[in-house]
């Protein structure tokens, strides 16, 4: 854990996008107590859960730390759309609830002007300056398992496993796990 932040530390990588889609596809064995602190903070505590996130320098080292055990990229409009329509439940008075009616939303964040699902994807896709309201008001995405599974490998993507940064081919993934 300490190792790949040291390398992150000599490796600037160019933020390529502002907005981060997060899936963890690995399990719980073999798991560091801050691996998994950090998981629940990511708000990642089940296999193939995804989340937003503002790609910001304090999350990038928290995904660094947690690298092995999700993949995360760059997500499109078309994606961040498809997953908001066809996954996105709201968290209302703490149980999840499905987003079929713009009224639920429009009581839950009608505070910040966001009144209808297409606002909500605006506010995501765009990295709005209320992503943090809407994206804790969302109920962590619960993706389907693709028909060729994931190898769960712990090696990074760019080494041919499935773990760590795929940039913009998170968008391939999002479209086989949605």
């Amino acid at each position: 854990m300490k190792q790949r932040l040291k390398l992150r530390k000599s490796s600037n990588d160019a933020i390529k996008s502002k907005l981060l889609f997060v899936i963890r596809i690995h399990g719980s064995k073999d798991m560091h107590p801050r691996t998994r602190q950090i998981l629940n903070k990511l708000r990642l505590r089940h296999i193939l859960s995804g989340v937003f996130l503002k790609a910001n320098e304090a999350n990038l080292r928290m995904l660094l730390t947690v690298e092995p055990f999700i993949t995360y990229g760059y997500p499109t409009l078309k994606s961040v759309r498809e997953l908001v329509y066809k996954k996105g439940c709201g968290n209302i008075e703490k149980e999840r609830t499905p987003l079929t009616d713009n009224n639920v939303i429009e009581q839950a964040l009608g505070k910040y002007g966001i009144i209808c699902l297409e606002d909500v994807v605006h506010e995501i896709a765009t990295v709005g300056s209320h992503l943090k309201e809407v994206t804790s008001f969302l109920w962590p995405f619960k993706l389907k398992c693709p028909e060729r599974r994931l190898q769960m490998k712990k090696k990074l993507y760019k080494e041919g496993g499935d773990a760590g940064n795929r940039e913009d081919h998170i968008n391939e993934l999002i479209d086989k796990l949605n």
